[in-house]
C-alpha cells in the first residue's frame, strides 16, 4: 500500500507542475502573471457582449446600487479593455471595480501598462483566427 501511495503522491506532484500558457509567457514576469491571472479572458472572443455594453450595463447597475451586479460588468468590461489593449480603460474598469469590492486585491491597478502588454502577447501568441462559415 506504501507504494501505491507514493506513486500517486508522485502523480499529483508531477501534475501540479505543469504549467499553463499563461504561467509560461509570464515566467519572466511572475508579478504580471499575478496580475492577470485573475482579470484576463482567454478567449474573449466568446463573450456575447462589447466593451461599450458591458461598461454601459456597469455604471446603470451602480446608479441603481446593484453593486454586486456593478462589479460583475466592470469585472467584464476590464477583460475586454485587456484584450483591445487600451490600458486606459483597463484602469478605469479595475479601478471601479477595485472600489466596489476592495478585498479583490487586484494587481492589475498596480502595473496596468506591463499587463496588457503582456495580455497582447497571449492572444497573437495563442487565439487562431476563427475560421470563417459562409451561408448559403
Amino acid at each position: 500500500m506504501a507504494f501505491l501511495w507514493k506513486l500517486r503522491k508522485k502523480e499529483r506532484e508531477e501534475a501540479e507542475k505543469i504549467l499553463t500558457e499563461l504561467e509560461l509567457l509570464c515566467a519572466d514576469e511572475p508579478e504580471v502573471y499575478e496580475a492577470l491571472k485573475d482579470t484576463m479572458f482567454l478567449d474573449p472572443r466568446k463573450i456575447e457582449y462589447d466593451i461599450k455594453e458591458a461598461a454601459e450595463k456597469a455604471k446603470n447597475f451602480e446608479k441603481a446600487k446593484d453593486y454586486v451586479n456593478a462589479a460583475f460588468w466592470y469585472r467584464i468590461a476590464g477583460g475586454l479593455a485587456l484584450y483591445h489593449g487600451d490600458v486606459e480603460k483597463v484602469k478605469q474598469f479595475f479601478g471601479k471595480l477595485a472600489k466596489l469590492r476592495p478585498d479583490l486585491n487586484l494587481k492589475i491597478l498596480e502595473i496596468p501598462d506591463k499587463a496588457v502588454k503582456k495580455a497582447k502577447e497571449y492572444y497573437e501568441k495563442y487565439l487562431k483566427p476563427e475560421e470563417e462559415t459562409f451561408s448559403s
